[in-house]
């Protein structure tokens, strides 16, 4: 078994490094799909946020690295890996990944089709990639000033979108259910422009315009409905939402006054604390309150 293991990891490698030859960012993965490295602070009572500023291993997506120095180095601090992980969002690509699922028992290739349709878009021929459920990950290159966001079901159901801050299963990669591979054809093809009408879906609502109200009202009953859009997020979309409200409250504010309030909303919805947290804190970098 060992020397199976040994088999895997070294084919998981071997694939990695032909990622990032492509400009991939790349971790190693488990035969579960998860982050091979566990995180160095996992033993620290109340840990603070940290994307691998420490400077350790274990940070998941935020260890993603093209650099064949830094793979190598990564895999070798887990032995045990089977696959790896190639991060989206990031240069020179920009990543995003359509996965279409086979397992919720809905037709997700149909619900994309549909949307095309509806939309007035089509997919480009791209990489493709076969999932061991029978499951397909479109790939698609993003504009460098787009970022999207991580979400399942939202587009579609059965649809599951791969942005900033997430990573696919790269083809190659072995896992508990089977081995990812890249469908007939498409394994050497560039991942394609993202279509604007697909892009505009996956993005974020834009900031909606009220008109002036006779009295401004104060700050907690501003960001109400913001806490409140919080609090309806289903699973998948929990950290999607947060983000998108922290961003409206800085712009227009009020962000640190709400950031208590959204990060209880969102503890509420299924986040921890450290993780709508974090978030809040990224969306006030992002729009210059940091």
């Amino acid at each position: 078994m060992a020397t199976i293991d040994r088999h895997a990891t070294a084919l998981a490698l071997a694939h990695a490094l032909s990622a990032a030859e492509r400009g991939l960012a790349v971790i190693p993965l488990s035969r579960t799909k998860l982050p091979a490295l566990r995180s160095p602070h996992h033993e620290e009572p109340e840990p603070t946020p940290c994307h691998g500023e420490c400077g350790r291993p274990g940070h998941g997506v935020y260890d993603a690295s093209s650099d064949p120095w830094r793979i190598r180095e990564l895999f070798a601090a887990a032995p045990w890996a089977t696959g790896y992980g190639i991060a989206c969002g990031l240069p020179p690509h920009h990543l995003i990944g359509v996965d279409l699922d086979t397992k919720s028992g809905t037709d997700a290739p149909a619900a994309l089709r549909e949307l095309a349709l509806r939309h007035l878009f089509t997919i480009p021929p791209t990489v493709v990639v076969a999932t061991p459920s029978g499951g397909r990950h479109i790939w698609l290159a993003g504009p460098p000033d787009a970022v999207v966001p991580n979400s399942a079901g939202r587009l579609a159901p059965g649809i599951d979108i791969r942005g900033a801050g997430g990573y696919l299963v790269g083809p190659g990669s072995r896992t508990e259910h089977g081995v990812y591979s890249a469908v007939a054809g498409t394994a050497h093809l560039p991942p394609a422009r993202c279509p604007i009408a697909l892009l505009r879906l996956l993005t974020p609502p834009p900031r909606v315009h009220h008109p002036p109200l006779p009295q401004m009202p104060a700050p907690a009953q501003r960001g109400h409905g913001l806490v409140q859009f919080v609090l309806a997020a289903h699973e998948g979309q929990r950290n999607t939402r947060l983000f998108w409200a922290a961003c409206r409250a800085y712009e227009n504010g009020i962000g640190e006054t709400l950031a208590d309030e959204l990060t209880d909303a969102a503890v509420r919805v299924g986040l921890t604390d450290r993780e709508a947290r974090s978030t809040i804190a990224s969306a006030a970098r992002l729009t210059g309150h940091a």
